[in-house]
């Protein structure tokens, strides 16, 4: 199976990119065609400054790396580099309704958040379908808030079926359901955009203080706190299995604890999990040049796919 994921080079990763992208799309690379990109064209509908989004691009590639992503399984690049993605997107936006678009959760969130609106961050699903369509993709993995996307993805490809035939595959979504949607320090879904991330990243000074920021209720010691729907469980139970996930459950319900020790509990957690990731990243900040050479070997590898499927697509539509 041809699998897909991507993500913006828009700031820091943090923990929901991790579990909600990053770390399921590591162990998709051992069993499927897994292809993953910078996506920077996409970051253009909110970046302001030429300096960071090329620092975050770099960050965000050398992050990929240091987390698990093998050149020698999975197919790596940065969007902005394959440029058939805008041929196609220019030419999938004869088959994308506006009612479409103006249905997509995302751009209507994201305004109502004070992104200001423009045709980059509306048009977004189509450079997204482009993005699957381009490599005849079969699987796309995603969050739940992702999967309209897919979606219409589905939808536009239908669209240029129709009128051109089978030429374009239609993408199946998927969804790990634990981490579906990963809260962030203030129980709205984690995201760099909400200003209520927490950075995979941060000094472990740093780290304490972000996690001792997370809402929680105002039961005072000693009382038995309930771990359902609260946000530092929430976080933590990402990182522990069935039994210890049972385990923290009772450290709740005992009143022995408060949750100013659950956010020590959690940094902790999160410290841990990414050791051998902080090595990693240490060696590629220092080898950038190796960084370099894997993404030039993706993009080379990408071009030709996209390449040949655009010679298809042009010779149905008469170009």
């Amino acid at each position: 199976m041809r699998v897909l994921t991507g993500i913006q080079a828009s700031g820091k990763l943090h923990i929901g990119n991790y579990f909600g992208a990053m770390k399921p799309m590591i162990a998709l690379q051992k069993e499927h065609e897994l292809f993953t990109f910078i996506a920077n064209y996409h970051s253009l509908s909110t970046s302001k400054d030429a300096k960071t989004l090329k620092q975050y691009t770099k960050d965000a590639s050398i992050d990929y790396l240091c987390l698990g992503i093998d050149p020698n399984k999975t197919t790596f690049w940065i969007q902005s580099d394959v440029h058939e993605v805008l041929e196609l997107y220019w030419i999938l936006s004869k088959f994308s309704p506006m009612g479409l678009l103006e249905r997509g959760h995302s751009y209507k969130d994201k305004v109502a958040k004070g992104i200001p609106a423009n045709h980059a961050l509306f048009s977004y699903p189509v450079l997204m379908a482009a993005d699957i369509l381009m490599l005849d993709t079969q699987i796309v993995p995603v969050g739940k808030d992702q999967i309209q996307h897919v979606e219409m993805t589905r939808d536009i490809a239908t669209k240029f079926n129709n009128e051109y035939g089978d030429i374009l595959v239609l993408p199946q979504h998927r969804v790990e359901a634990d981490v579906a949607t990963i809260p962030g320090i203030d129980g709205q879904k984690m995201s760099k955009s909400y200003d209520n991330a927490i950075d995979l990243f941060m000094a472990e000074k740093a780290l304490q203080k972000r996690c001792n920021k997370i809402v929680s209720s105002s039961t005072p010691l000693g009382e038995p706190l309930a771990w359902e729907d609260d946000n530092i469980y929430a976080l933590a139970s990402l990182f522990l299995d069935q039994e210890q996930k049972i385990e923290l459950q009772l450290r709740y319900q005992s009143g022995l604890e408060g949750y100013g020790h659950f956010k020590k509990y959690l940094k902790e957690l999160i410290w841990e999990e990414l050791g051998e990731a902080r090595e990693k990243r240490e060696y590629y900040l220092s080898h950038s040049d190796e960084v370099n050479d894997i993404l030039a070997m993706g993009a080379k590898r990408t071009r030709a796919i996209a390449q040949a499927k655009m010679l298809s697509i042009k010779e149905a539509i008469g170009l």
